[in-house]
C-alpha cells in the first residue's frame, strides 16, 4: 500500500478508505490509481484486464435475465445480448460523471459510455495513458478536451484518437449533458 501511495500521490489513508468501502473514489482519484497500477480506469473498476474474460461459446448457458431467445448465444455462436439493466455503471461522487461499461472483460477493447454533466471537469494524469491507446467519440452535446497544452472542442459525431501520453481534462462547458464513447486498447509492451 505504501508503494501505491507513493506512485499515485494518493494517501495511504484514502486508499485504505476506498478499499474498505468507507469512501467513494472520485474520477480524479481513479485516474491517479489507474496510472500507478498501469490499469485503465475500466480495468480498475471491473477488476479484469482487457481481453482476460471468458470467451462466449454456444455451450455457455443463457444469462439469468434472459427474457427471450435473443438473450442467449445466437445460432452461430457469435455472442450474447447484455441488457441495459445488467450493464455495470459508476458515478463520480464529486462531478456526477457517469461511466457505463459497455464491453465485457472478454472483449479485446474496453468500450465505455460516459455522461458528463454540465460544468463537469475530469482531469487525468499523463501516466494514465502510457500503456493504452484511446479513441473518444462524442454522441451528443459538446466535449471540451484539453490535451496537454491544446484545447479541443468536439461536437456530436466528432472523434479524437489520443496521441502521446500527456495530462488531459474532459470538460463540459455547456448547459446540456455530454455523452461520449471511449474505446481503450492496451498498447503492446513488446
Amino acid at each position: 500500500m505504501e508503494q501505491l501511495a507513493g506512485a499515485s500521490g494518493v494517501s495511504r489513508a484514502m486508499i485504505s478508505k476506498v478499499e474498505r468501502g468507507e469512501s467513494s473514489p472520485t474520477a480524479v482519484l481513479l485516474g491517479k490509481l489507474s496510472a500507478a497500477l498501469e490499469l485503465s480506469v475500466s480495468e480498475l473498476l471491473t477488476g479484469a484486464r482487457l481481453g482476460d474474460g471468458p470467451e462466449l461459446t454456444t455451450a455457455d448457458p443463457p444469462p439469468a435475465s434472459a427474457t427471450d431467445a435473443t438473450d442467449a448465444t445466437d445460432a452461430i455462436g457469435a455472442g450474447r445480448v447484455r441488457r441495459a439493466a445488467d450493464t455495470p455503471q459508476w458515478r463520480d461522487p464529486d462531478t456526477g460523471y457517469l461511466r457505463r461499461q459497455i464491453s465485457t472483460a472478454g472483449f479485446p477493447a474496453a468500450v465505455t459510455e460516459v455522461t458528463l454533466p454540465p460544468g463537469a471537469r475530469v482531469p487525468y494524469p499523463a501516466a494514465a495513458y502510457a500503456f493504452i491507446a484511446q479513441l473518444v467519440w462524442v454522441l451528443s452535446g459538446q466535449l471540451t478536451l484539453t490535451d496537454g497544452p491544446v484545447r479541443r472542442v468536439l461536437a456530436a459525431g466528432d472523434t479524437f484518437e489520443l496521441g502521446q501520453p500527456r495530462s488531459r481534462e474532459f470538460g463540459n462547458e455547456t448547459s446540456q449533458e455530454c455523452r461520449y464513447i471511449v474505446v481503450v486498447t492496451r498498447k503492446s509492451t513488446a
